[in-house]
């Protein structure tokens, strides 16, 4: 018996309703891709207002452009993200209709909602401090970070936004990074 997801999840397209519903009894929204309306906008207002919704684009530019476009509208709508390297296909593609049964369930799992703040957690110093700018191995340690605490990727100014968004403990992420092993990964 397939779980049940009381939200609704918003999705970019067809394929990757059908792989959600694959893995799972879900209803979703499909934005079309990037080309997301008002339509669609009023849609995912209703759902967030009846049963509540989960943003679950893919990994890529468009699918972040897209929950860009649905955050500024709904900024306390829960996310999901998924790891560029769970959702890519063959040839290369990128998307959640690509991604595993338990990846999917994984993401699903670990849904987060935007905490709006008035301060600031992180700055730019600690990102510096932290090593997840200015050094070599800054990209692979953000993204040691994204996968496991599962915020989807992000560049380094993306991840303060995120580790700040989401309000997560400076304590949880230095023990995350302690056990970054870098290049022997």
């Amino acid at each position: 018996m397939k779980q049940k997801i009381k939200e609704i999840i918003i999705v970019e397209g067809r394929d990757d309703t059908n792989r959600l519903k694959e893995v799972l009894d879900c209803d979703t929204i499909e934005t079309n891709g990037s080309a997301i309306n008002k339509r669609t906008l009023d849609e995912i207002g209703i759902a967030l207002e009846t049963r509540g919704a989960i943003i679950f684009t893919d990994p890529d530019y468009p699918g972040e452009r897209i929950r860009n476009i649905i955050l500024e509208r709904f900024p306390n709508i829960k996310e999901a993200h998924l790891a560029r390297n769970k959702a890519r296909g063959q040839r290369g593609k990128i998307g959640i209709e690509h991604a595993k049964p338990k990846d999917i369930m994984d993401a699903l799992d670990k849904v987060m909602t935007r905490n709006i703040q008035i301060k600031d957690m992180y700055t730019i110093s600690d990102m510096v401090d932290l090593k997840l700018t200015g050094q070599s191995d800054s990209k692979a340690r953000r993204e040691f970070l994204s996968e496991n605490l599962n915020l989807g990727y992000a560049n380094a100014n993306q991840m303060r936004n995120k580790l700040n968004r989401y309000r997560i403990n400076k304590g949880e992420v230095l023990a995350l990074l302690d056990t970054y092993e870098g290049e022997k990964r």
